[in-house]
């Protein structure tokens, strides 16, 4: 198993280029299935779970073409199997996204229940609650979710009784295929669910009210293939603009969507840094100076995202004075706070929150990596530390972060991956 080497105390200056968000590209890839017609998938990000998505679309018989460009052609013509298997599933959560589109475009779907992070129970029942809600039939038996549907589903009211993005994507998707109208409340309004409504518009469908909690679709005999661009990912954004504010640093990020991260970039700003952007562009600059710590609370979008916690965390812990955490949408995730505290962190963990008190320097050691974002928190740990830091575990970073030491390195840091 790979690990990485990171020699810290390096100040990151520089640019670098955002890649597609895999939050976004995993409901595109998974809505390619409802189409009648060919689908492209262009800015990618070349990441195992992208993989393992295409994989799985593979495996049910449809068609796949890679251009020049890493931009894939979707041919759900092909299709011979709404059978998801349990190998495949269990690495990637995300793999429950194919639930909707086979069911409402083929009649029936059957999907392992998923895997994937070490972040506390995700529960699939919205799921299945909401296509129920459309006429389906579901029943989860030996580890796999069976969906049918006689005939087309049918639109009905969907309500949610708590946010969840996948269960809104896999809601949405269904319902465009759906007889009637089909209106979604209490939806997930982040940016990648915006993002595969306006796929699925490109592709014929009727949706509106996506980006509030109310989305309202009306359904269409069928959707046409198109050519679609992955949104940039605000995540892979925010965690170098967090590297590079632990070190003091300067840094340009290109190919990305400031609007996708205001509650970010004002925490940024609240720790020191001076931030400017673009249409596509954000520079963060802290003029050598060390951050000050602040207060974040984690709630779904657009408040601060639950996945930008452990980054944060990470600039706190060198920060002047004292920050508070506070996790509200997953439990289980601050498993990185002890791996941090071997590198001589000031943390006391109360339940939910997590109470920093900034030190001037941590202390390079051998840590461990629990999941993806905390993984990316460990890195940050990493460069600011004296000495040497070995990640190990670090397929969790691979998961969700496209060439991330090459990227560091454009900006000056000391890191190497190495054969475990």
């Amino acid at each position: 198993m790979d690990k990485l080497i990171i020699t810290g105390g390096a100040q990151l200056n520089g640019e670098v280029r955002i890649s597609g968000a895999k939050n976004s590209a995993l409901p595109i890839l998974a809505a390619t299935l409802l189409a009648s017609e060919p689908v492209t998938v262009c800015n990618l990000p070349h990441l195992h779970d992208i993989t393992t998505m295409l994989e799985l679309v593979r495996r049910m018989g449809v068609e796949l073409t890679v251009d020049e460009k890493l931009s894939v052609e979707v041919d759900p013509r092909t299709l011979r199997e709404t059978h998801a298997p349990y190998e495949l599933v269990k690495t990637m959560r995300a793999s429950i996204l194919v639930l909707g589109p086979l069911l409402a475009h083929f009649g029936e779907a059957r999907v392992s229940l998923p895997g994937g992070c070490a972040i506390g129970s995700r529960p699939v029942d919205q799921h299945i609650r909401g296509l129920e809600a459309m006429g389906a039939e579901v029943e989860v038996t030996g580890g796999y979710i069976h969906a049918r549907s006689n005939g087309r589903l049918k639109g009905a009211p969907v309500f949610f009784d708590m946010v969840t993005v996948t269960g809104t994507e896999n809601v949405l998707m269904a319902a465009t295929l759906a007889e009637g109208q089909t209106i979604i409340e209490n939806a997930a309004r982040e940016p990648e669910v915006v993002d595969l409504a306006e796929c699925l518009i490109a592709m014929g469908a009727d949706i509106s009210g996506h980006g509030t909690d109310t989305i309202v679709v009306n359904g269409v005999e069928k959707l046409h293939g198109c050519t679609y661009s992955v949104l940039p990912d605000r995540i892979e954004t925010g965690t170098y603009l967090a590297a590079v504010a632990a070190t003091g640093g300067r840094i340009k990020v290109k190919n990305t969507r400031p609007d996708t991260l205001d509650a970010v970039l004002q925490k940024f700003r609240e720790a020191g840094a001076e931030v400017e952007t673009g249409a596509d562009w954000i520079t963060l600059d802290m003029k050598g100076k060390r951050a000050q710590a602040v207060n974040i609370t984690t709630a779904p979008y657009p408040a601060f995202p639950t996945d930008m916690q452990a980054q944060f965390a990470a600039v706190n812990i060198v920060a002047e004075g004292v920050g508070k955490v506070k996790e509200t949408v997953f439990e289980n995730r601050f498993m990185h706070m002890q791996e941090m505290i071997r590198m001589g962190a000031n943390v006391t963990i109360d339940g939910n929150t997590a109470v920093i008190e900034g030190v001037e320097k941590l202390q390079g050691a051998p840590v461990m990596a629990t999941d993806l974002r905390a993984s990316a928190s460990l890195v940050i740990a990493a460069l600011v530390a004296d000495g040497e830091t070995t990640i190990d575990r670090i397929y969790h970073i691979d998961r969700g972060y496209e060439c991330i030491e090459e990227k560091l390195q454009l900006l000056g840091a000391r890191i190497r991956r190495v054969p475990g």
